[in-house]
């Protein structure tokens, strides 16, 4: 955050992912509006794409207040984008945009600020469980990459707490997954959760367990691919990469509740799930989940909800811009 306090009016919200850059705006009350989803290969620079939304509204008044969310780290000025070979100051960026303040904040910590305001048609439930009041929430994003964060609450205020929990060992709840990761560890270096939950993680377990089934060509599917071929059941290996990424997305999602307490429940967003459809495996997710040994009595009261809200970081970064 730099800059002194603006008045309230006109703001800009941008939600930068490892593949593309939402941008939107809001004024107080209101809902995001003019929402334009831009390639991040479109543009050489973050302040780039941004200059080209802002020249494409209709709308004359130029915001002077923004909240932009990151697929990254946020530890000071200096901004190195995990997936996306962009990097800025928020300083430079805020003067080269013109603006009064600028709130930069990590993607998914900005998702975890919008599950207060989400309602029965912006989520789905998985399985059972109920929340408790006030406990903390997990969230979990896979995309281009795997996001985390924590919602708690102090004194009946929400805070979310980014974190980078997607780069954690991945482990092995059996053998089969014990031979996919020791492959992709012999191909990749270190396989932290990442590198099996989002979209390229899931063409690591394809590729993986091709090999291991003694393919000789080296796959070539995309994500998209991948469901779509689960679903068809026109190619096992297909259907065997997203059983084990829902299978091992419910032992990470298991472990981050444990790791919390969240007994407020765990949210999975980000856009692979989604995109799956019908090939994410939902009750091998929640087994997995709950399958924590003495404590699975301790996980099956814990709800676990996907978000099925197109853009909730935009609703964070504003309900983040309340609050300014």
């Amino acid at each position: 955050m730099t800059g002194p306090r603006p008045a309230r009016g006109l703001r800009l919200l941008a939600d930068v992912g490892g593949t593309n850059a939402r941008f939107a705006i809001q004024r107080p009350g209101a809902p995001p509006s003019d929402l334009r989803v831009i390639s991040d290969d479109s543009f050489p620079t973050l302040a780039a794409a941004a200059e080209a939304y802002l020249e494409g509204l209709a709308d004359a008044e130029r915001p002077r207040l923004a909240a932009f969310a990151v697929a990254s780290p946020v530890i000071g000025d200096r901004i190195d984008m995990t997936n996306r070979a962009w990097s800025f100051s928020i300083d430079a960026l805020r003067q080269a945009l013109g603006l009064d303040l600028l709130h930069v904040v990590n993607d998914i910590e900005a998702v975890a600020l919008a599950l207060p305001a989400l309602d029965a048609s912006d989520r789905r439930q998985i399985g059972a469980g109920a929340p408790v009041a006030e406990a903390p929430v997990g969230v979990l994003a896979p995309g281009t990459g795997l996001g985390t964060a924590t919602l708690i609450w102090h004194d009946g205020k929400a805070i979310a707490l980014a974190s980078e929990g997607g780069h954690v060992t991945m482990a092995a709840a059996d053998d089969d997954e014990a031979a996919v990761l020791g492959w992709l560890r012999r191909n990749l270096g270190h396989v932290s959760a990442e590198r099996v939950l989002s979209g390229q993680g899931l063409i690591n377990l394809h590729r993986a367990l091709s090999a291991l089934a003694g393919a000789t060509d080296e796959p070539a599917l995309t994500a998209v691919e991948i469901g779509g071929h689960a679903v068809a059941r026109s190619d096992p290996q297909a259907r065997a990469a997203v059983a084990l990424f829902s299978a091992m997305l419910g032992s990470f999602a298991g472990n981050l509740a444990l790791t919390l307490g969240a007994l407020g429940g765990i949210y999975i967003a980000g856009g692979v799930v989604p995109k799956l459809g019908a090939a994410f495996d939902e009750a091998r997710f929640r087994a997995r989940f709950e399958d924590k040994g003495r404590f699975q009595p301790y996980l099956a009261r814990i709800p676990t909800w996907l978000v099925t809200h197109e853009t909730p970081a935009l609703l964070g970064l504003a309900a983040l811009l309340d609050r300014a």
